[in-house]
């Protein structure tokens, strides 16, 4: 009896390995191409190509999603068919309908993305996701190609295209057909949310970790990624954040009808649907069909240019909507965030790129008394309050119920401008971004040679060894760099690595880095450098309404920017 159980038991045993090998069973990414440009993915082979100049392979155009009945406007995408041969990914994928230099460009079919891997054989890599900025409004997944960071890091590096502008954003109530996510209006979420899934489930294919991703992402970007820590529609899709000047951005699901309803109305009135404004306004903020068959009739290109130039101002363009779905109600109050490792970085003087070129300033001789100071003052307080916004104050919200590590940052490089003379204006919104990508030229007008001595090389060769240690263990310390304590709510304590170069050498240490909001708002009143009336513009004209502006725009009784 006993030899006859103990057949039986080997018999089920053998049983059970055929069946954990059967073909059914078989990892169908493990059997690969012998060329590495070619990678079989779960729906077919991609053709990339080697480049051979900044050694890396490199995939572009990958489509992860499609398009529900070869119509992607307003609805959740849904998973690629599957094709036959090789997909030719050697050339730039479609981008997103975009206003560009007064041109539209792209497409609404647009979902796909850019993926870089060093010249290697190796496997197990993290994968770092990176999502572009342009106030999701604008922008290309090779914002920053992947070049430097797969090398340098070691690790996959994936950049996406996903909608924009009204057609990646818009809640009106005519829209709402009982889908939770398509009801949500926050469509470009819904986009990375399947990017994102997609990456899971073929990043093997491309030597990548689907159990080590981070992502990532730059001013819109970055508050995208934000936005991603509140939402159950991102649970366990990532490991890791990174938000590069991104703070925190919701925009009130009510308030943003209004918005919508108001910038739509001259298209109704144009289209002979209305006779006035107001009775289109009235019209489209209601959930009647008509409505809603009107907005898909609208042509792209029409969309497109209705909410230009928002210029970091929520109420211009409203996105990221307080759904209760995809972001909850309660937004960043929420009790129950994807805890993740994270990592905030930003610019100590990020207001200087939209300042300086404001018209404010326009044709103003900024070498010297009243302009002079004038600029000082925009740059002094605005960058403190857009230094707050991206990293401090977001620790602070988060601090109470986030479990997880939270590492902040703020770079200085260029705030010396006798250390960098080159530099036109201080640390900039991207001042990281020479420091991660060495061949990226998108500023060079503003910083000439700076990124080039031999400190600020030191400099960003530490930035991206930690961003390499970060996206590999969670933590960005390691050996010959600074040691990054996390973020702390205690006030006497170093809160922030503050990164900076002269032409020598680099400059990095631990710092108590805390901004009080009452503080700077108490310090412009007190300034006496600038006149009061020049003040008085500034306030309400150059810093109002901005990401950081609410409690200023509160104490200067700036009219709201938003519909009554």
């Amino acid at each position: 009896m006993l030899k006859k159980i103990t057949f039986s038991l080997l018999g089920v045993l053998f049983l059970f390995s055929a069946i954990g090998c059967s073909d059914d069973d078989k990892d169908p990414l493990a059997d690969q191409p012998s060329d590495p440009v070619f990678r079989k993915t779960l729906f077919g082979i991609v053709q990339g190509y080697e480049d051979t100049e900044k050694s890396a392979y490199v995939w572009k155009g990958v489509p992860y999603a499609k398009s529900p009945d070869g119509d992607l406007r307003w609805k959740e995408p849904q998973e690629t068919e599957s094709w036959e041969g090789n997909l030719d990914a050697t050339d730039d994928g479609t981008l997103a309908v975009q206003l560009s230099s007064g041109e539209i460009i792209g497409s609404e079919d647009c979902l796909n993305m850019d993926i870089y891997r060093p010249v290697t054989a190796d496997k197990g890599l993290p994968v770092l996701v990176y999502i572009h900025g342009g106030n999701n409004q604008t922008g290309k997944s090779g914002e920053i190609p992947g070049f430097a960071m797969a090398n340098e890091a070691n690790c996959v590096y994936i950049s996406l295209n996903y909608r924009l502008g009204v057609l990646g954003f818009n809640c009106l109530p005519a829209l709402k057909n009982g889908n939770k996510y398509e009801n949500s209006g926050n469509f470009a979420l819904l986009d990375m949310a399947f990017a994102l899934d997609w990456i899971k489930d073929n990043v093997k294919a491309f030597g990548g970790n689907p159990e080590n991703i981070t992502i990532s992402g730059f001013s819109a970007g970055g508050r995208d990624v934000m936005a991603m820590l509140t939402s159950p529609l991102f649970s366990k899709k990532f490991h890791k954040a990174i938000a590069f000047s991104g703070g925190m951005t919701i925009a009130d699901e009510g308030l943003s009808i209004k918005v919508y309803a108001q910038k739509l109305a001259p298209l109704v009135v144009e289209d002979g649907i209305k006779i006035t404004e107001d009775e289109a306004y009235s019209w489209l903020i209601s959930d009647n069909s008509e409505v809603r068959d009107w907005l898909y009739s609208v042509s792209a290109d029409r969309l497109a240019r209705l909410m230009p130039n928002a210029s970091i101002r929520m109420s211009a363009f409203p996105h990221l909507f307080n759904d209760g779905e995809v972001i909850p109600k309660e937004a960043f109050d929420t009790t129950d965030f994807n805890s993740v490792p994270l990592m905030m970085v930003t610019g100590s003087c990020e207001f200087s790129l939209f300042s300086r070129f404001s018209s404010f300033f326009s044709g103003k001789d900024l070498t010297a008394d009243p302009g002079l100071s004038e600029l000082n003052f925009v740059y002094n307080y605005g960058g403190k309050l857009y230094e707050l916004f991206n990293a401090e104050e977001s620790a602070q919200r988060l601090s109470s119920e986030y479990d997880n590590s939270i590492y902040t940052t703020t770079i200085t490089f260029g705030d010396n401008q006798t250390a960098t003379p080159e530099m036109m204006i201080k640390a900039f919104h991207g001042v990281f971004v020479p420091m991660i990508d060495p061949y990226s030229t998108n500023y060079s007008f503003f910083t000439g040679d700076s990124y080039n001595t031999t400190g600020a090389k030191e400099m960003s060769a530490s930035f991206r060894g930690y961003i390499k240690n970060f996206i590999w263990n969670g933590n960005p310390n390691g050996n010959g760099l600074v040691t990054w304590d996390e973020w702390t709510s205690d006030s006497n304590s170093n809160n922030t690595l503050i990164i900076d170069a002269d032409s020598d050498s680099q400059i990095i240490e631990m710092a108590n880095r805390r901004i009080d909001y009452d503080e700077v708002l108490s310090s412009m009143d007190a300034d006496t450098t600038i006149s009061e009336a020049s003040k008085d513009t500034i306030v309400s004209e150059v810093m109002n309404g901005r990401w950081f502006s609410e409690k200023l725009d509160a104490h200067y009784d700036n009219t709201s920017l938003w519909p009554n």
